[in-house]
């Protein structure tokens, strides 16, 4: 229950010996860099699909797109509207263009534990309050599979002149199929990044790039997608994208009508567990977010005895199930049309089995005492910024104890993954505040990272 979206099935792609078909730009097989034969008709071919107005294949994954996407759309020192939670690869490109970010912060669905939606409200109002935004950046799906009102960003954007540019790795089925959410192609978003190896049957870095509307210019867009792909595309990825496509013309419709069939049984089934809870559209829904994307499988056993890790751990060892990633309370299955009934029948009988074997009982003051700590964990601190994260990254640097970091710059991320969102950027100031969070959070036993020190005991700071 992981990524790759191929899931190791050899009944949706087969594929000759690689070594085959291991070539260069040689005579009749086109130039990424530079399509004018069947590379550039299947970019058409895919931009029908998603119906978007020119779609670029992208061989280093969705990375590449991201830093191109944001590089193509603003200029040096612009400012940029950045969800918190983005990968990094957003941070890199702030880093690389010397942008300022300005941070829009998720809701939090408390009850799970994960990021939430990014609201229409916050994005008015920052852009109320900063002029000059020159892009808006968001991930919607998350990692956890909640999705954002894109239509509401997207006009909220445009009518300011903004492009909006969505992070869209793990949602390249949507819009594919009807009981699924609206992908961002269709929703009027600017530049849309899709790793399709992530959700479909495609090779991994396989990723695709959206780009519509005029706020875009083709030109600079193109040059930066060469200067951060390989001047030595990869022709098997590039195959296997060209035959994920066939697939999802000839049978896409079977097979995610097939597959999203196995999906509604097993959540119709996982409504039974007594302990474990599965995260619906209607539970993100209750707590403000806009909605959910299903073949995201959040089980989480938050008051019972069982921890996500045991959980996790249960499912790996004694019934041989890997997930996609596991945090406190929870874990997290990734499913696609590359799975098969008989795994969705291994997992829900591997959790009938555990959910039977917890006793749900629960340690109220422990609970409580839980709860509040982590409402308070989840509570955004907005550190003072001091310098860029360009300036803070070149700056002079030593590495100094975490508990003498008082009043310092960082010159270092700090994020707690899950749920990933950064709780220290290069060139903010490290708060009493802040370093409090984290030293409760390293008491806890949670994991910072994003530090030279793995110990999380000492940091870097601007010298």
């Amino acid at each position: 229950m992981h990524m790759p979206g191929h899931k190791r099935n050899p009944e949706l792609l087969t594929m000759v010996n690689p070594y085959s078909i291991d070539i260069t730009e040689i005579e009749g097989f086109d130039n990424l860099h530079r399509p004018e034969g069947i590379l550039k008709s299947g970019m058409e071919d895919w931009a029908k699909i998603y119906h978007s107005r020119h779609t670029y294949c992208l061989v280093g994954g969705s990375s590449a797109g991201i830093l191109a996407g944001i590089s193509a759309c603003t200029n040096r020192g612009d400012k940029v509207l950045v969800a918190r939670n983005c990968h990094k690869s957003v941070y890199n490109a702030i880093y690389l263009n010397g942008l300022k970010p300005i941070y829009l912060y998720p809701r939090m669905i408390k009850t799970f534990g994960i990021n939430g939606s990014i609201t229409l409200e916050a994005t008015k109002e920052l852009l109320k309050r900063e002029k000059d935004i020159k892009l808006i950046v968001i991930t919607s799906p998350t990692y956890e599979g909640v999705v954002s009102d894109i239509e509401g960003i997207a006009e909220i954007a445009h009518r300011h002149g903004i492009p909006l540019m969505v992070d869209e790795a793990h949602g390249a089925h949507l819009g594919l199929y009807p009981g699924f959410p609206k992908g961002s192609v269709t929703q009027g978003a600017d530049i849309v990044v899709h790793s399709i190896h992530k959700t479909l049957p495609a090779f991994t870095q396989s990723a695709l790039l959206h780009a519509n509307g005029s706020l875009v210019k083709e030109e600079k867009l193109l040059r930066y997608l060469s200067i951060y792909q390989s001047t030595s595309p990869s022709y098997i990825l590039m195959a296997g994208m060209e035959q994920c496509r066939e697939l999802l013309e000839n049978r896409g419709e079977e097979l995610f009508h097939s597959y999203y069939n196995l999906l509604m049984e097993f959540y119709k089934a996982a409504g039974e567990f007594k302990n474990i809870r599965l995260l619906t559209d209607n539970l993100v829904r209750e707590e403000g977010a806009f909605g959910f994307d299903p073949s995201k499988l959040v089980l989480s056993v938050k008051g019972t005895e069982c921890t996500g890790t045991e959980l996790y751990e249960k499912l790996l060892n004694t019934y041989k199930i890997q997930m996609e990633m596991v945090s406190g309370d929870y874990c997290l299955g990734m499913t696609s049309i590359g799975d098969r009934k008989e795994g969705f029948d291994r997992l829900r009988e591997a959790l009938f089995r555990i959910d039977k074997e917890m006793s749900g009982k629960k340690d109220i003051q422990k609970d409580v005492r839980k709860d509040v700590q982590e409402e308070r964990n989840m509570e955004f601190i907005s550190p003072p910024v001091i310098m860029s994260c360009e300036e803070a990254l070149n700056a002079p640097s030593e590495s100094i104890p975490l508990s003498n970091s008082k009043g310092k710059v960082s010159a270092e991320y700090v994020y707690l993954y899950p749920p990933g969102i950064p709780l220290l950027v290069p060139g903010e100031e490290i708060t009493e505040e802040l370093l409090l969070k984290m030293t409760a959070l390293k008491e806890q036993g949670l994991t910072l990272q994003g530090m030279c020190d793995f110990s999380a005991n000492r940091i870097k700071v601007v010298d």
